[in-house]
């Protein structure tokens, strides 16, 4: 396991209600938008603007600069229940030119719910030519680890996350997309050099596996490396660095615990063939999602992982140094929120989505 040292920050009390406050030595924030239900996905368009989507089903295109919001027609309908519904939000690399936004969601079906990638092209504030790109092999009637986030490479592939649904023996089981990060074309298809495509046993949608729940992810082009954090049982949530057929070991390694009792769930914490994480949470902090802030070289963020925490409601940063070890820093604990979506825009402000339904706006003050 890694060396890690922990550094907490104090803060000063903060309400959403109001003028901003700059509410710790490093980081201010602003309201931007009330939303009624959990705000679970955020794309930002550009610096002005952004898309949103509710769990309950609903997405929104808002104004950053003035909160103004108004709902984007044309989402189909979604199973909401439990862990389930509309999910992640994620413009193209050819927005500009094309206006197509990806969507995750749990897709009603008839042995339960699935998660499902979909497109549809923004128009104005209406979704047109919506289209299941990939309704995935993971339906269930259990109503718990969906994942879901989405990331890009660039201007090829789209990867989303694909949780185990509640039963673990799927994340080893390559016949179904549970428990996964897949890897397509922007249409749909499937790349001519994905890991998997040639087996018959393994779905060739599949980039990697032995996933619980990830329900963060971020492609680094300044490294071009795809990262992902995901939930484990009680304790040992991970940042794990994401590999082309990699396993990342659940259930047979993990550094949690059982639900049930003070036992370590499957065989030990690593084993050789399996990706151990870079970071390891105990206790767990519930990552909502993540990104690898990206700033001019010199500032003090640039590089590091951040991710919104719900369980233990703040802003966790992390820091990877050259050896291989890491540092952490949490932030917005006094605003009592479960955190759940972030986005980073270019000038380096932060926008992030809580399950109240507030979207926020953090900068980083100097230090």
């Amino acid at each position: 396991m890694k060396k890690e040292t922990a550094c907490f920050t104090i803060l000063m009390s903060f309400s959403i209600q109001g003028i901003s406050q700059t509410i710790d030595d490093s980081v201010k924030v602003d309201p931007v938008a009330q939303f009624d239900g959990a705000l679970w996905g955020l794309s930002l368009l550009d610096d002005q603007s952004a898309i949103v989507t509710l769990k309950k089903g609903d997405a929104y295109k808002v104004n950053l600069l003035n909160g103004n919001k108004h709902a984007v027609k044309g989402v189909p309908s979604v199973d909401s229940r439990g862990q389930g519904g509309l999910l992640d939000v994620a413009k193209s690399p050819n927005f500009n030119e094309e206006q197509w936004l990806y969507f995750t969601y749990a897709k009603p079906t008839n042995s339960g719910s699935a998660t499902t990638l979909a497109r549809a092209q923004l128009d104005g504030s209406q979704l047109r030519n919506w289209q299941d790109l990939l309704v995935t092999d993971s339906a269930s009637s259990t109503t718990k680890h969906y994942g879901s986030r989405i990331a890009f490479d660039g201007d090829d592939h789209v990867f989303f996350s694909v949780g185990e649904r509640g039963k673990r023996e799927n994340a080893q089981d390559g016949a179904n997309h549970a428990g996964s990060i897949l890897r397509l074309n922007l249409d749909g298809s499937v790349p001519a050099d994905n890991p998997f495509v040639s087996t018959d046993l393994i779905k060739n949608e599949i980039w990697s596996y032995g996933h619980r729940n990830p329900q963060g992810l971020f492609f680094d082009r300044e490294t071009q490396t795809l990262w992902s954090n995901e939930h484990g049982p009680r304790g040992g949530d991970e940042i794990n660095q994401i590999k082309a057929g990699a396993n990342y070991g659940w259930p047979v390694v993990s550094h949690g615990k059982e639900y049930w009792g003070p036992i370590s769930v499957g065989e030990g914490q690593d084993k050789p063939g399996m990706e151990s994480p870079i970071k390891v949470y105990i206790p767990s902090i519930a990552p909502g999602s993540l990104l690898r802030y990206r700033s001019e070289p010199g500032h003090h963020w640039n590089g590091d992982f951040v991710s919104t925490a719900l369980a233990l409601r703040h802003l966790n940063r992390v820091h990877l140094d050259g050896k291989g070890d890491t540092s952490e820093t949490r932030y917005l604990e006094e605003l009592n929120e479960r955190l759940r979506s972030i986005a980073q825009d270019s000038n380096g402000t932060l926008y992030i989505g809580t399950d109240s339904g507030k979207l926020l706006k953090v900068s980083l003050t100097s230090r």
